[in-house]
């Protein structure tokens, strides 16, 4: 491999003006198909296999025309202090505001009255007005959206609280400065980096034009493909990350090779042979990890999956082929300007890789120890995970949602924020007697009488769950109705959905891990020639992203810190959360170990020890490591600021797994391993030796590509 890359990034440099060009015509070809693209009109979400599904699906079989996916608004109303909603003043303003929302829009489909819908809390100070509609929320025109709200506002005015809920209001999430912070953040630390500003923007452009062209690819197929909008949002963020990281790695070894005297092609053609067979098979494991969440059966994340993951081949693509071209073109300029004028000389003293390296062999022990008991003392909170996925009450106290949520429990209770649906597949008779089983449950506050389809052999029965949607006490109620009813009985509505939705997840995470991480340790024992050096890259990972799971229960389950981060409400821990981190996380820091431990395995294949290995290592890549981690987290921190708490709490969760993989597990816990095994980490049984292909990732095969002019004049060089 290393030799066709060698090949490949010579070539890229001759031809760099034609390569440049190609690269441009795509984003320009990807950003006209996003323009002229029709919007998405649909973000559908199906749980396949699960009971909430099923009775979503019996629905839409018995009660045709009854838009069972269609979007659903209440409109919250409050009295003045003093006042009730069935004062006839206030009563007046809630039938004009009902007759409003009837004719606002051809995409409603019903409107209750509060005061005949038995919607009016016992003190009278709230009502509300359920609205629903014939499409989804995110098929839900602007216009329809904006007739909502003026509604709403037109009330306020009227000395009433208004405020509106439901998905009705559901739109793209709303970015703010954050990942613009992030980009600055990581233009920064490259300048230190490579102090030159045209090699600190070269991983920068080529990251955004990598970002580009899938987030708009994306854009361009929403609509064919129905992808929700959390899809180019985390496109954006693993996309924006791995491509800096990618190029930052070539970029950085073309520097090295500058320095041994190579020529500037030559020079590009060995980052690319090394660093960049390092990049394909970084990026390998983090699209195994991406595309493995296929077996999670659930659609929405497995587009977000592939989506994802053809952003980080693109972005390897670019640091194999449009990197070397735009080295090309940046000349001697890709170094300082005390390097291309010979101010600066070199540096003996050993650097703070390597200073940190022989630290570590020194006292193995003592590092593996605290790494690995810091990082068990931060997993702990995990202990206490409790997983859902988040309602209106997290979100902000300034969104119109949160303030409907906050009257409707004020008013009503936490669970009319909640209400299940269930589904009878029977008669009036089997409707009946299901109601009269489920009023003698605990945790239920009321429950609506059947409603009959047209054929009378199906019935919807509303439940209000006594607590709040995401509280283990109503998901304990779903699961008491389920065993207290019969197999023709089935529970559905978004509250039931997220139970299902998390459940699903749990069954789904050991035989995820088993997929992820073995396809991934075959893949990192055919890099490393070894057995130990893969187990350990695994094991070490677990650790990292265990303890990022704690730190994303103590902020956002507990609450600790969670003022710093926006956290207003606490809740259960968005459920996919386990099985996403290690998905992306596991892919993430295998980059690192790719990186790091293939610089001392080529040092060590060409004959140094052990120890000198690992610190050769350290002297090579550290910085380079420690450069593309801040990157990586400075990105991910940037959508913290988001608005969605969703985003928020995959931003974190990233940001946290990268700072314990990093920094604790490959710069402490890695070379402690290592320095304790000694020779027996590069082991491997002879017959799994021949067995293995032999990619060449040290760059071995490099040797004899320099036959020809070019060698001489290299030893005339060192000479």
């Amino acid at each position: 491999m290393a030799t066709f890359l060698y090949k490949l990034g010579r070539s890229a440099f001759r031809r760099r003006r034609l390569v440049a060009l190609l690269w441009v015509a795509l984003l320009a070809l990807a950003g006209v198909g996003a323009a002229t693209a029709p919007a998405a009109t649909s973000s559908s979400f199906s749980i396949p296999g699960t009971e909430a599904q099923k009775a979503f699906d019996l629905l839409e079989q018995r009660f045709p025309g009854g838009n069972a996916d269609g979007a659903t608004a209440r409109v919250v109303f409050k009295a003045p202090e003093g006042q009730k909603m069935t004062d006839p003043a206030n009563k007046a303003k809630v039938q004009d505001v009902v007759g409003e929302l009837k004719a606002g829009s051809d995409e409603v489909a019903q409107v209750t009255d509060p005061y005949t819908a038995q919607a009016v809390s016992k003190d009278g100070s709230t009502a509300y007005v359920s609205v629903s509609y014939k499409v989804s929320g995110m098929e839900l025109s602007d216009a329809t959206r904006e007739a909502l709200q003026k509604t709403g506002h037109d009330a306020q005015g009227k000395g009433l609280t208004v405020e509106i809920g439901g998905d009705a209001l559901q739109t793209m999430p709303e970015t703010g400065a954050g990942e613009i912070v992030g980009v600055v953040i990581a233009g920064i630390v490259l300048v230190i980096t490579f102090g030159s500003l045209v090699a600190a923007g070269l991983p920068l452009l080529t990251a955004i034009i990598g970002v580009g062209i899938g987030v708009s690819s994306i854009t361009a197929l929403a609509n064919v493909l129905d992808l929700g909008s959390t899809t180019s949002t985390l496109a954006m963020m693993i996309g924006l990350a791995v491509g800096i990281d990618y190029a930052l790695f070539i970029v950085s070894r073309y520097r090295a090779e500058l320095a041994d005297g190579r020529e500037r092609e030559d020079a590009v053609g060995r980052a690319v042979g090394t660093a960049g067979s390092a990049v394909v098979f970084a990026g390998l494991t983090v699209v195994i990890a991406l595309v493995g969440l296929a077996v999670v059966n659930i659609p929405m994340l497995t587009k977000m999956g592939f989506a994802a993951a053809g952003t980080v081949v693109i972005a390897v693509l670019i640091a194999l082929t449009l990197i070397p071209a735009m080295l090309g073109f940046a000349g001697a300029k890709i170094v300082g300007r005390k390097e291309r004028k010979g101010l600066k000389k070199p540096d003996d003293k050993p650097n703070m890789g390597t200073r940190w390296a022989r630290f570590v062999i020194r006292r193995p022990v003592m590092v593996l120890l605290v790494g690995v008991l810091g990082l068990g003392a931060i997993a702990l909170p995990a202990a206490s995970l409790e997983m859902g996925l988040p309602d209106d009450g997290v979100k902000p106290t300034s969104a119109t949602e949160r303030r409907a949520y906050d009257l409707l429990s004020d008013g009503f209770g936490p669970g009319f924020n909640g209400p299940l649906m269930v589904v009878v597949d029977g008669d009036k008779a089997v409707a009946d007697a299901t109601v009269k089983k489920i009023e003698g449950l605990n945790g239920v506050v009321a429950v609506t009488p059947p409603t009959p389809n047209k054929a009378g052999d199906t019935a919807m029965i509303t439940v209000i769950p006594k607590d709040r949607p995401s509280s283990v006490e109503t998901e304990n109620l779903v699961h008491d109705i389920r065993d207290a009813t019969d197999d023709n009985v089935l529970v559905t509505g978004a509250t039931a959905m997220n139970i299902d939705f998390s459940q699903k997840m749990n069954d789904a995470l050991v035989p995820y891990l088993a997929l992820v991480v073995g396809l991934a340790f075959l893949l990192l024992m055919v890099v490393f020639r070894s057995i130990l050096v893969p187990l350990k890259a695994a094991l070490g990972f677990l650790l990292s992203v265990v303890a990022a799971l704690g730190a994303v229960v103590a902020v956002f389950q507990w609450g600790w810190l969670g003022s710093l981060f926006g956290v207003e409400q606490t809740g259960p821990i968005m459920s996919m959360m386990p099985i996403f981190m290690v998905g992306v996380v596991f892919g993430l820091a295998m980059d690192y170990e790719v990186f790091l431990v293939t610089r001392m395995r080529e040092a060590y294949v060409h004959g140094e020890r052990p120890g000198e290995a690992i610190v050769t290592g350290f002297r090579h890549s550290a910085r380079v490591v420690t450069a593309a981690a801040v990157i990586m987290i400075a990105v991910f921190s940037g959508f913290i600021g988001m608005t969605d708490q969703m985003i928020k709490m995959i931003g974190f969760g990233l940001a946290v797994a990268v700072l314990f993989d990093a920094f604790v597990v490959r710069m402490a816990i890695v070379p402690a391993v290592l320095a304790l095994l000694g020779h027996k980490a590069w082991w491997l049984p002879k017959w799994l030796d021949k067995a293995l292909p032999n990619v060449d990732v040290e760059g071995e095969g490099l040797v004899t590509e320099d036959a020809g002019p070019q060698e001489p004049e290299r030893e005339l060089v060192k000479v």
